[in-house]
């Protein structure tokens, strides 16, 4: 089974068993959280907001359909078949646009730019659940769809987040609810080194314009009652020249 088939096969399973109600997925925080934060960050480097942005990896759309709210075409795409059911039904208005787009596959990436033209694009926790070897896959069809004008918001957790996480995963009365499904189906959070993303990024033929460090906020909590976070780093990155 290559592995293409065994990531998406895992995705669909984690998708077609969580909850629906809103915010009962690990990651899937309040866009006031997470989308909102991001794009104070990413807006003043839209070189032509009227593009269309495209929310890779949407997973259920939460953070899509805040997208929505602000621009005037979104697309939200995703590897998970299941995902995107998740997403249409949550937006029956039809805010948004789903595409099933594995980021790997060269065609697929050529078609949607084709239809889309260059778009910016928000992409939250992707690289580091991909695999290793598919990273400048991912990065390389990031610069094509950005093509000569588009920008992009990427957010990964950072190197720090991992002992977070272990420490989350080995605690004595096992770990929290919302992250024992993502690890029960093999899609734990991989090991993403501080410096990857920069380099991935600009092995693309693009340019880091801006960065920094966010929490990576989640929708579990502690014990103690406070909010899980875990650390992250952001770039706003674009075509050189």
């Amino acid at each position: 089974m290559s592995v293409t088939r065994q990531y998406r096969d895992a995705w669909e399973g984690f998708w077609r068993e969580a909850p629906e109600a809103p915010h009962a997925v690990f990651w899937d925080a309040e866009p006031a959280l997470t989308a909102g934060r991001h794009l104070a960050l990413f807006e003043p480097h839209l070189t032509d907001p009227g593009l269309p942005m495209v929310d890779l990896g949407c997973g259920n759309g939460t953070q899509t359909r805040y997208l929505a709210d602000r621009f005037a075409r979104v697309v939200g795409a995703d590897l998970s078949a299941a995902a995107l059911d998740r997403a249409r039904r949550a937006d029956p208005a039809g805010q948004a646009v789903y595409r099933q787009l594995d980021l790997t596959d060269k065609g697929e990436v050529q078609t949607l730019h084709a239809e889309l033209g260059d778009v910016n694009v928000y992409l939250r926790g992707v690289l580091h659940q991909t695999a290793p070897d598919d990273r400048q896959l991912v990065a390389d069809a990031l610069a094509a769809l950005l093509g000569a004008r588009g920008r992009a918001f990427l957010v990964e957790p950072a190197e720090a987040a991992a002992s977070v996480l272990a420490g989350l995963a080995e605690d004595a009365g096992g770990p929290p609810a919302k992250l024992e499904p993502v690890l029960r189906h093999g899609i734990a959070p991989g090991t993403l080194v501080d410096d990857a993303v920069p380099e991935h990024v600009r092995a693309a033929g693009l340019e880091v314009l801006r960065q920094g460090e966010l929490p990576l906020i989640t929708t579990e909590y502690r014990p103690d009652g406070t909010r899980i976070e875990l650390p992250s780093l952001w770039l706003v990155v674009g075509p050189v020249g």
